[in-house]
């Protein structure tokens, strides 16, 4: 693809990290949009010919606005959602894979410590080992969410990227898919993060993240570590507790170093703990009754990945499995209040002043914390897992 010459440090660092000083607002005509973001990567120090080439088939995806408005598969518990993606074929696809790409995980593995289980397992959830990556257009998905107004100052700088990345001749505006929200090639990156944390691993040049792993893995690690993640060290362990385990000191606000966990009678499941140095939370992901973890702090990078408390907890599970952890002990929760009850108890939280981030029915890291405030007051076991119970006495 013909490009445009290559801009100056100074010129990109202002067109990738400062945004213009009459930043473009959401909503309106989208083609009024379209003129308005135009204008805005122009101020940006990209050519009117680069700038209008990027933009020429730019059209608005109603698409995009439905997937972003039909995420329900995040209100399902840990044990379900976890059932529901960690197939067997996954297990050993991945172990498959692991034996394919050994060469490209010893390079990652000695130059970021990032263990092989950890990509494996974002790149089985994120397109199944690059099977299914997405067909949205990449600069469509990336205009429609900027013109939202939902969440658009998340989606806007993409452009931006995009637009980068298309200068540097490794995006096509007409021809790059995706997911709808913008991520592309087999770990879903954005085009800040390629841009950012891109390495090119096979050498040839480009970063391409649709077809060639190597670049796709040491590009995902690349990330995680940027992201803070601490090499060699671990992320994720099940553990059991004691039936007389103080269930508020339960939860990712709560840390003490290994060796405080153990003589609160912290155990491993099925290998001993970290190292005592290190601090690390306990988690219930379907309370004191269900399975239990050891958050160690690679554990939260992976929300630097995503927002969702389940697909972290499932993904950062599903890697230790790929490194030999045994199946979890799914216990006997009590079972999960609807979708309609948890919205009702995320108003009567807010109600009480808690912050829950939105009534979304979604049991996420912040009304997990409130529940579990609420727990305590109550004089309830307080192990952040709302119960029906809970939502009748608030």
């Amino acid at each position: 693809m013909r490009t445009a010459p290559i801009l100056t440090a100074a010129v990109l660092m202002s067109a990738l990290a400062t945004p213009s000083l009459a930043a473009v607002s959401c909503g309106g005509s989208f083609g009024d949009f379209t003129s308005r973001m135009k204008a805005e990567a122009s101020s940006r120090g990209y050519d009117k010919a680069t700038v209008d080439r990027f933009f020429a088939s730019v059209r608005q995806d109603p698409a995009v606005i439905r997937a972003d408005r039909a995420q329900g598969i995040f209100q399902m518990p840990f044990t379900d959602f976890a059932r529901r993606l960690i197939s067997q074929n996954r297990v050993q696809n991945g172990q498959r894979n692991a034996q394919r790409y050994d060469t490209v995980f010893d390079r990652i593995e000695q130059r970021w410590g990032v263990p092989r289980g950890v990509l494996l397992a974002f790149w089985a959830f994120e397109t199944d080992y690059g099977a299914v990556q997405g067909d949205f257009n990449t600069v469509n998905a990336l205009m429609t969410l900027s013109h939202d107004c939902r969440r658009p100052d998340l989606f806007r700088p993409q452009v931006f990227a995009a637009l980068e990345l298309f200068r540097r001749g490794d995006l096509d505006p007409a021809r790059t898919t995706g997911a709808w929200a913008g991520e592309i090639g087999m770990v879903q990156m954005l085009p800040g993060d390629i841009i950012e944390a891109g390495i090119d691993g096979d050498g040839d040049g480009h970063v391409t993240l649709k077809t060639s792993p190597a670049d796709a893995l040491m590009s995902g690690a690349n990330m995680l570590s940027r992201l803070g993640w601490r090499a060699n060290e671990p992320w994720l362990q099940e553990i059991t507790l004691p039936d007389s385990f103080d269930w508020s000191q339960t939860g990712l606000e709560t840390k003490k170093r290994v060796s405080d966990w153990k003589r609160l009678g912290v155990k491993g499941r099925s290998a001993a703990l970290g190292p005592d140095r290190l601090e690390a939370s306990i988690l219930l992901p379907q309370g004191r009754n269900g399975p239990a973890f050891l958050a160690y702090p690679n554990f939260d990078v992976y929300f630097e990945w995503n927002k969702s408390f389940v697909y972290v907890m499932t993904a950062a599970y599903f890697a230790t499995r790929l490194e030999g952890a045994p199946v979890f002990d799914a216990g006997n929760p009590t079972p999960a209040l609807s979708g309609a009850e948890m919205k009702a108890l995320q108003q009567k939280l807010t109600a009480r002043g808690h912050d829950v981030g939105g009534i979304d029915g979604i049991l996420g890291r912040m009304t997990r914390e409130a529940v579990q405030k609420e727990q305590a007051r109550l004089g309830l076991p307080a192990d952040a897992w709302p119960t029906r119970d809970l939502l009748n006495r608030l």
